[in-house]
């Protein structure tokens, strides 16, 4: 397999120790964003571009738009800032989440987001990640209607999906979109208690045999429909960011899941 970090399961890393981490796990891919941490808020797109090019990590994308699919002067100002950020530090993509407070978003908005996002990624030469929210308040739950409207827009190839395993659970979905799928992020929840539809980011753990969201299973068949691409760690809970060792915690999640995929 695969596998990719994202910079939210180490937050008080810098860039060069998460990228360093990364290499010594034989990790060749990572993301960066701009949030927690929000690397690009405070690091140098040469900066980082060098850090990860001296670890030899490859920069997946930064993470992430929000909310695109909310389309106004500010969100071209901040779209055009990270497009260029991403380019210039090396990144290939951006990855693009959709509102999440409750409040709907016509399909119709939602086509002229991506139509109005289009050229810039093009400028830039950056793909844009649509990662769809499972979340029940999430205006964009489900990859079939971020596909839908990809295709309104006349974004394919230019635009792809992030299949999160987590928002995959929650969203109640069970196709898989290999073909349109250019990253998948991969996270656990172990909390017995939680029903499914009050699962939130704070629940999300590395993955492991007490993990509720079907990882595996969604993995084998991520697989066995074709896809090739990279699986990213991206838990959420303070417990993982403020583990003592994160690397020893990252080696066994990493080992048990392929062993568990290649059973």
């Amino acid at each position: 397999m695969r596998f990719s970090l994202s910079h939210i399961l180490a937050p008080r890393q810098s860039p060069a120790e998460f990228f360093a981490m990364a290499r010594a796990l034989g990790v060749k891919d990572v993301e960066i964003r701009n949030d927690t941490p929000n690397v690009v808020g405070t690091q140098s797109p040469a900066m980082v571009k060098a850090e990860a090019a001296a670890a030899g990590v490859n920069l997946l994308s930064i993470n992430a738009l929000y909310p695109f699919n909310v389309w106004n002067e500010e969100r071209r100002a901040q779209t055009e800032k990270l497009a260029k950020y991403a380019a210039d530090c090396g990144a290939q993509a951006l990855v693009m989440c959709p509102l999440n407070d409750g409040t709907p978003v016509a399909h119709d908005q939602l086509v002229a987001a991506l139509a109005a996002i289009k050229p810039i990624l093009v400028a830039h030469r950056i793909q844009g990640l649509v990662e769809p929210l499972g979340f029940p308040v999430s205006s964009l739950r489900r990859k079939a209607d971020a596909i839908a409207a990809i295709k309104a827009a006349g974004g394919e190839g230019l635009f792809k999906l992030v299949h999160d395993t987590f928002h995959h659970h929650l969203a109640g979905e069970t196709e898989f979109y290999p073909e349109w799928t250019g990253l998948v992020h991969i996270s656990g929840v172990a909390d017995a208690d939680v029903t499914v539809d009050k699962m939130l980011d704070a629940h999300r753990v590395l993955v492991d045999q007490r993990d509720r969201l079907g990882n595996v299973a969604q993995i084998r068949a991520l697989q066995a429909a074709g896809y090739k691409g990279p699986f990213s760690f991206e838990p959420f809970a303070t417990e993982v960011q403020e583990l003592a060792d994160p690397q020893a915690a990252l080696a066994e999640s990493i080992g048990w899941i392929e062993e568990q995929v290649a059973a």
